[in-house]
């Protein structure tokens, strides 16, 4: 399960998965989004292949937020074929930046957009800063959010909301 699909034309994965050609031609993908912090990655050189590169590390104060209008824009002006989006292991910066996606794109609450990637991908661990800045962003785009930050005894996690379809709410990040 190294590239996962999210939906019909995005995926998510991994550094190594992101550099494999058959990858990138079987899934007919001319968006990259490359999250991993690295500038100089040398892609197979495919027609029609660009690079959108999203200069953030893995770490809670990185500022993830200011990327997740500019990618949304970008995966959405993507018309002729896929979207792959990828950090270093598809498990924290990638996977954040696509639950902002469907936020935005889709019109999914953070909880909804959670449930989706995590149901594609079930080892995604998006760090406490990024889980941050998702909530602060669906707060922006729907006056409401549907997860909390909650003190538990493996430190500060998110944690989604009760709601009317759920019985109670329940750690994200275990």
């Amino acid at each position: 399960m190294r590239v996962s699909q999210v939906s019909a034309g995005l995926f998510l994965t991994d550094l190594d998965s992101a550099l494999n050609v058959s990858v990138l031609t079987s899934r007919n993908v001319t968006l990259i989004v490359n999250a991993s912090g690295l500038e100089h990655v040398s892609y197979p050189q495919l027609d029609r292949l660009q690079v959108f590169h999203v200069p953030i590390q893995d770490q809670p104060h990185a500022p993830l937020r200011e990327y997740f209008d500019p990618v949304a824009e970008r995966i959405n002006q993507n018309q002729t074929g896929a979207t792959l989006v990828h950090c270093t292991a598809g498990r924290s910066r990638s996977p954040a930046l696509i639950m902002a996606y469907l936020m935005r794109s889709e019109g999914l609450s953070l909880r909804r957009a959670h449930e989706l990637v995590l149901d594609r991908r079930p080892f995604i661990r998006p760090n406490a800063g990024f889980w941050r800045q998702l909530m602060d962003y669906e707060r922006s785009l729907f006056s409401t959010t549907t997860v909390r930050m909650a003190r538990t005894s493996g430190g500060v996690l998110p944690e989604a909301l009760q709601d009317s379809d759920a019985a109670a709410a329940y750690c994200l990040n275990v």
